[in-house]
């Protein structure tokens, strides 16, 4: 793990297209902005917890259903969840 040391304003940059700025320190808390393409899921780690969970119990009930019902998108030729935008 890299730990860097910022002021409040001081930005930190990510390969060329993901950038934090530490906005404001109050009370031992930090506050974060975020600037990342939009392609780019950002979440807080609780947060991005019950994201996976969520999925895991999803893709879990998908296993557990029919062999027809699992496969009905592919005859259709859905791309699922890959062709998203936001």
């Amino acid at each position: 793990m890299l730990v860097i040391g910022r002021e409040v304003g001081e930005i930190i940059v990510i390969d060329d297209d993901i950038r934090i700025m530490v906005v404001e320190t109050r009370d031992g808390v930090v506050r974060f902005g975020v600037d990342a393409p939009r392609e780019v899921p950002v979440h807080r780690a609780e947060v991005y917890k019950r994201i996976q969970e969520a999925s895991q119990d999803k893709c879990g009930a998908a296993s557990r259903a029919a062999p027809e019902a699992r496969h009905a998108g592919r005859a259709t030729g859905t791309a699922g969840s890959r062709g998203r935008t936001r």
